[in-house]
């Protein structure tokens, strides 16, 4: 078994582990926590192409030529921000709804707001990840599904590596 073939078998078996922690995410916990780490994705993502494109400025890595460190930031705030507009229409940043007796309101509050973070975190790298993967294929986009946005992958980048460090940091916290 060669190099390339070993990095594909590798690939598809990350991917499987991802999406069965999808699916254990959604049954093990809920639905709602599930959604919430779409959320987190989709914002991280949707927030860095545009503060990226409003504010440029310096480029985050070589990579990925687009990315900017207003991107980055970006990507922080605009999760942020939809993470507690979600919470606040649902139940999901309650001790209640998380079953965390242990945890006083403030405390929840900052646990909220690190898991938010650290699921951004973890969407923008597993951008960058994938981005380097394409780069070393020499491959622009994945797909022609969604013209201009790199493909269908580059849609799920970020979520196929937040899944895992999700579900960790939720078996830990409840």
């Amino acid at each position: 078994m060669n190099k390339v073939d070993f990095i594909k078998i590798a690939g598809i078996c990350y991917l499987f582990f991802s999406f069965l922690l999808a699916y254990f995410l959604r049954e093990n916990f809920s639905v709602g926590l599930f959604l919430l780490v779409l959320i987190i994705c989709i914002f991280t993502d949707l927030g860095g192409y545009i503060f990226g494109k409003i504010f440029k400025g310096p480029k985050l890595i070589k990579i990925s030529p687009k990315k900017t460190y207003a991107g980055a930031i970006g990507g922080f705030v605009l999760s942020l921000v939809a993470a507690l507009v979600y919470s606040k229409y649902t139940a999901i940043g309650t001790s209640t709804y998380l079953n965390l007796s242990m945890w006083t309101d403030m405390n929840l509050s900052k646990i909220y707001f690190l898991f938010v973070i650290i699921i951004s975190f973890t969407s923008q790298v597993g951008d960058l990840i994938i981005s380097y993967f394409k780069r070393l294929e020499k491959v622009k986009d994945t797909g022609n599904l969604l013209p201009g946005h790199g493909g269908l992958l580059d849609r799920l980048d970020g979520i196929i590596f937040a899944i895992p460090i999700s579900y960790l940091l939720l078996s830990y916290l409840i």
